[in-house]
Order: C-alpha cells, then sequence, then structure tokens
C-alpha cells in the first residue's frame, strides 16, 4: 500500500514497552531505529509524491527497509 507507514510500532505495537526500553537503553540501537524511520519516511514521500525515482532505485530502498526492520527486530526479539 502506498504511503503506509512501516514503522516499529506501527508494525510491532505488541513489542512496544520492548522497542521503547531499547530506544532508553542502548543508544546504537536508537541511533538505527532512526535511520530506519527516516529511510521509511523517504519512501513514503517518494511514493505518495511520485518522485522522481526508477523503479530499480525504489526497490533498493524497500530492500535496504527490509533488511534494517529484520535487524531490528531481531534484537527486540533476542531481548525477550
Amino acid at each position: 500500500m502506498l504511503g503506509e507507514k512501516h514503522s516499529l510500532l506501527d508494525d510491532f505495537p505488541e513489542l512496544e514497552n520492548r522497542i521503547n526500553a531499547l530506544i532508553e537503553a542502548d543508544s546504537t540501537f536508537a541511533a538505527d531505529n532512526k535511520k530506519y524511520n527516516a529511510l521509511d519516511k523517504e519512501i513514503r514521500t517518494l511514493e505518495l509524491n511520485n518522485g522522481p525515482i526508477g523503479d530499480d532505485a525504489m526497490h533498493q530502498l524497500k530492500h535496504q527497509r527490509s533488511v534494517m526492520k529484520d535487524s531490528l527486530y531481531q534484537r527486540i526479539a533476542a531481548g525477550e
């Protein structure tokens, strides 16, 4: 879906306490989460504004977002 938010809190609301605890306690996780959210926002902006980007470039951005989300999720799950 175009313009859909994919922040960790939007996609994993049941893990909100764990995500917020990691953001508070782990500066690396917080920084990586911030980068992930910025990338997600960039993708949404390009989608909603029909940004001047080719399909291959958009696919690469979405792949990068997916890899980042997987990494962040693994770190969240490791602490449960």
